[in-house]
């Protein structure tokens, strides 16, 4: 009696088609860990991954990876056929576009430290605004007097953006060739490179719980005007 051996590729097709159904019936981007899951001990989910993005590289829907996660997106040349244009009731001010640079850029980042780079005080309704939105969170505490809270920016703020992590941010030549900095910067200007790490940094400790007071408890927009020395 002949021996019928299942032929390996029809079992890598079976994994591909599984990772392809989870990731086009979840409404949120999906981790590596989540999909091995659904799929026996040692499969290789990055390889499949890699398949299917290869699969969808030319069609309507691409498969991207947002801040280490899977999600099918509209491909970018064909994103204008979904664009609803709508009146947007909140938006961030100059001073808020700004410290979310800074935090971005420079984070782990105290209020104080954010205050110096910029130049000018910033107002609560600032940090409030960015907090409640998502793309801003507390991260420790500075070891130093006083133990100011640090900020860094959150996986929001990356999907938001389209970015996989805080290292794929514009550096200065970018910035320099997109017109959003001057050609003739001051000697010395840099841009700092955002650290793609989430763990705390030798000067800082955990939040202790006693942070929640300083959550925004309504937002303050819009401001109506940046005073001299405090925005």
């Amino acid at each position: 009696m002949a021996t019928v051996t299942r032929h390996p590729r029809a079992d890598r097709n079976q994994h591909l088609r599984i990772v392809e159904a989870i990731l086009f019936a979840t409404a949120v981007p999906v981790d590596v860990a989540h999909l091995r899951t659904f799929l026996p001990e040692g499969t290789d989910v990055a390889g499949l991954l890699a398949d299917l993005k290869a699969n969808y590289a030319n069609r309507g829907v691409n498969l991207v990876e947002v801040a280490g996660k899977w999600l099918f997106r509209t491909s970018d040349d064909l994103s204008y056929l979904l664009r609803r244009e709508k009146v947007e009731e909140r938006k961030l001010s100059k001073a808020a576009m700004e410290t979310l640079a800074i935090i971005a850029y420079h984070q782990a980042v105290t209020r104080a430290e954010i205050e110096d780079i910029r130049g000018v005080a910033i107002s609560k309704g600032t940090l409030d605004q960015l907090l409640e939105i998502g793309w801003v969170r507390m991260r420790g505490r500075r070891k130093t007097p006083g133990r100011p809270v640090t900020y860094g920016t959150t996986e929001a703020f990356l999907n938001h953006f389209g970015l996989n992590e805080v290292g794929d941010l514009p550096g200065l030549q970018e910035l320099k060739g997109a017109g959003l900095l001057d050609a003739n910067l001051p000697p010395g200007f840099d841009i700092p490179m955002p650290r793609s790490s989430d763990d705390l940094l030798p000067d800082e400790e955990p939040l202790d719980g006693t942070e929640t007071d300083q959550l925004p408890l309504e937002m303050h927009l819009p401001e109506a005007s940046e005073e001299p020395g405090s925005e």
